[in-house]
């Protein structure tokens, strides 16, 4: 067996708090320090050992970094309790507000894209669309479920997805009330797609730069805990919201949420799918379909990150279409922290992540890296300009050229290889 040495990840305590963060003499949290992201580091001697999951964002433990994301995985304490139990480094509840009573859902509220022909059962589901809202129970309720949790899982990570209209005095107390259950951070929902932008929430906010920075002055100067701004994918450059949620105070972001779309028409009733009453409106689209699609705006906002931002300071949380080990890996190449899945579980169910754990381990030993942070973020470094694509072929081409004129003495004269490196000395 492998000798090890390691320092074991716990519960963060009152001390640990004072030592790796600063506050304002207000009592509002600062950046967590790097130090406070350093989780279980195992180091072997000859033998190889089992790789390192665990992974520590803005001071937030976790076993791994595969996260439930907000939504119906998230909706009640039972489902988050099963969540936890199975193993899930994280927990985003589904979003909640002030005032659920404005909260009503239909249905039904989903739809299935598959990869056959339209109207196709047999085909395998690559696509899912919802017009589901946030959560429709009360607030009180939701936050009795999220004390309950952190009572019982004290050492889990919990994490409240928040929304609320365009009012500072409502943000402002909604941070206060959900903060006081113990949740260790926030989520802001700047994303939601369908019905809440109709009053001016979710991807209304987060597709308006200075509405965003607004909001989040409010929210960063009230929130004790982290707090990450989730991003829209349904705008042009999701860099500029992310840097202003940054820049504004926000310790993360998370990417993407679902992409505004219309899953299909029926073709024997020429209907809309979700159908209600035989009508539908637009929703957000998820699963395997949008992962190119999410990689590509994380990969963005990474690069955002890199170049402007101590991105050790900050974290990401990669989103969109992760059903296998595999897909999370390749979040993390490019620079996420954590790596969220909604769709997924409901799928495959809350046992997904023991999948999850097992494939990205399975990549690691096949690349002999130890911890999450060997290989976060290593592929960024192959992203470039096209115009930079073209120089860099050109000059390929030309030493290809360079080594297709011949033999440089008599000594490099092969046997093998006689034939070839005559042709390769002719000029016509």
């Amino acid at each position: 067996m492998a000798s090890m040495s390691f320092a074991l990840a716990r519960p963060a305590l009152a001390s640990d708090l004072a030592s790796t963060a600063e506050f304002h003499s207000s009592g509002r949290r600062l950046r967590l320090s790097p130090s406070s992201r350093v989780g279980l580091r195992i180091s072997a001697s000859a033998d190889a050992v089992d790789p390192d999951l665990s992974v520590t964002v803005n001071g937030l433990k976790m076993p791994n970094p595969f996260v439930i994301g907000s939504g119906p995985p998230g909706t009640n304490y039972t489902v988050m309790k099963r969540a936890f139990d199975e193993g899930w480094g994280a927990v985003i509840a589904k979003t909640v507000s002030l005032d659920a009573a404005k909260v009503i859902n239909v249905t039904p509220r989903y739809a299935r894209l598959r990869s056959g022909s339209n109207g196709s059962a047999k085909a395998d589901i690559i696509g899912w669309e919802n017009i589901e809202l946030i959560s429709d129970r009360p607030l009180e309720t939701m936050l009795k479920e999220f004390k309950q949790l952190k009572e019982e899982y004290p050492d889990r990570i919990l994490i409240a997805s928040i929304m609320e209209e365009y009012n500072k005095a409502a943000w402002e107390e909604l941070i206060d009330r959900v903060e006081q259950t113990g949740v260790d951070a926030l989520e802001i929902n700047f994303s939601c797609p369908h019905g809440m932008p109709e009053r001016r929430m979710g991807a209304a906010v987060g597709q308006d730069c200075a509405l965003l920075e607004e909001v989040c002055g409010w929210i960063n100067a009230k929130a004790t805990v982290p707090v990450w701004a989730k991003m829209t994918p349904n705008i042009t450059d999701i860099s500029q919201p992310a840097r202003v949620s940054l820049k504004s105070g926000c310790e993360g972001v998370a990417a993407i949420n679902t992409i505004m779309s219309i899953m299909g028409i029926n073709l024997k009733t020429l209907r809309p799918e979700p159908c209600v009453e035989g009508y539908s409106t637009p929703g957000g689209y998820s699963f395997k379909a949008v992962r190119p699609i999410a990689l590509g705006k994380v990969m963005n906002i990474a690069k955002m990150m890199k170049s402007e931002f101590n991105d050790k300071d900050y974290s990401l949380s990669g989103i969109g279409g992760v059903e296998t080990g595999y897909d999370a890996a390749e979040f993390i190449l490019l620079g996420a922290n954590t790596v969220q899945v909604c769709t997924g579980v409901m799928m495959h169910g809350y046992g997904l992540v023991k999948t999850l754990c097992s494939e990205l381990k399975d990549f690691m030993k096949q690349h002999n890296f130890s911890s999450i942070d060997d290989f976060r973020g290593h592929s960024l470094e192959y992203f470039t300009t096209h115009t930079d694509l073209v120089r860099r072929q050109q000059e390929a081409i030309q030493q290809r050229r360079a080594e297709r004129k011949g033999l440089k003495s008599d000594k490099d004269w092969t046997g093998d290889g006689f034939v070839k490196e005559t042709e390769s000395m002719v000029s016509n």
